[in-house]
């Protein structure tokens, strides 16, 4: 089959781009898969971080898709056609990009009879607007199959639009950021020492609860003893925030802010070092932060929003708690009071949301 993917590669950072990448590389198993990203993903002006790319040693994209220029979408669409695929999947998870995809994929249904996949990361953003519903539709109604990966999404996109046809599969479990190291090595290269380590580790945005995460480290700290909450990710929304409320909590002395972006070989290090890795997210659909920890072996504490319980065999593979302070604090003791073996639990319940289960996912249905 010839399947063509669009949507951000490697250099490109991002969850999504790393997504795409793993799923590119097991659909290219049996597929001819042909690859295609952005030669311009977000303008300067509307991009808060430091850089929108990586180092990246691997397979290469065609670099095609300017997201605010025409003239780009509508050649994109002519080089699809020549190739003529059976499979079209776009990576869909902002409405900023449904004029550019719109175009794209209207222009393939126009001239050729391959069949249109969207894998919903989300249908309406953590930070909407009002356009943003009929941006996405306009999209959708272009499209043939959408993959869900959480019932919040599904819910999201059913009310979009009732007569979707759905593929629902789990999001996989991550692969592409090297093997596990011993706790020890991991906690020397990050010269951290405490025996608890708790790992807040991503882009750090409002929905994704940091603040909840500093307030709840307050009742923590009268009852549980030499612990450290280790901060990893870029901060789009300013950094001072976070250290005022720490300060103002009097917990500085237990947090370990590292705001930057962490490349791939060096995920491995916070991730190996810690205990257990914490959701404490006020809104989701899924995140690609518990695949990582999950391919770690490592548990997850996470809030009981969007699809994020959906991942958590509770007391076995982590905690699911209220996204509250309280709630995130609680479902931190929880786990270190805890005789279970989490790490063990953990292996065995990853078996089952690997990239061949969501590939036959998709071409069971689409054949």
């Amino acid at each position: 089959m010839k399947i063509v993917m669009i949507g951000p590669f490697p250099p490109y950072r991002g969850g999504i781009s790393m997504f795409n990448h793993s799923l590119a590389k097991e659909l290219e198993k049996n597929n001819q898969v042909y690859r295609i990203s952005f030669s311009l993903q977000y303008p300067h002006l509307l991009f808060p971080g430091k850089s929108q790319f990586f180092d990246f040693n691997g397979d290469s994209s065609k670099k095609m898709i300017n997201s605010i220029s025409p003239f780009s979408w509508s050649s994109t669409a002519s080089y699809i056609n020549s190739i003529n695929p059976d499979l079209v999947i776009f990576q869909y998870w902002m409405p900023f990009f449904a004029p550019a995809f719109s175009s794209i994929a209207s222009k393939i249904k126009k001239t050729i009879d391959a069949k249109i996949v969207v894998n919903c990361n989300n249908v309406i953003p953590h930070e909407s607007g009002r356009l943003d519903k009929y941006l996405s539709l306009r999209f959708f109604k272009h499209c043939d199959y959408f993959i869900v990966m959480a019932n919040s999404v599904k819910k999201e996109l059913l009310n979009l639009m009732p007569s979707a046809n759905l593929i629902e599969s789990k999001h996989p479990i991550y692969d592409t950021f090297g093997n596990s190291i011993s706790k020890e090595e991991a906690r020397k290269s990050i010269s951290i020492n405490d025996e608890r380590i708790i790992l807040n580790f991503g882009l750090i945005r409002d929905y994704k609860g940091l603040d909840i995460l500093i307030k709840a480290s307050k009742y923590l700290k009268g009852k549980l003893e030499n612990f450290k909450i280790v901060v990893v990710g870029e901060c789009y929304n300013g950094q001072r925030q976070y250290l005022e409320l720490a300060k103002k909590m009097d917990v500085t002395d237990c947090i370990d802010f590292k705001f930057e972006f962490v490349s791939n070989k060096d995920v491995s290090k916070y991730f190996c070092a810690a205990d257990v890795v914490v959701l404490p997210y006020r809104s989701a659909t899924q995140s690609g932060i518990i695949p990582i920890a999950y391919h770690f072996n490592k548990p997850v504490i996470t809030t009981n929003v969007g699809g994020l319980a959906e991942c958590v065999k509770q007391a076995k593979t982590g905690f699911v708690c209220n996204p509250d302070p309280q709630g995130v604090s609680k479902g931190l003791l929880d786990f270190f009071k805890s005789n279970e073996n989490f790490s063990k639990n953990v292996s065995e319940y990853k078996k089952q949301f690997t990239w061949e289960a969501y590939v036959n996912n998709i071409i069971s249905v689409i054949k």
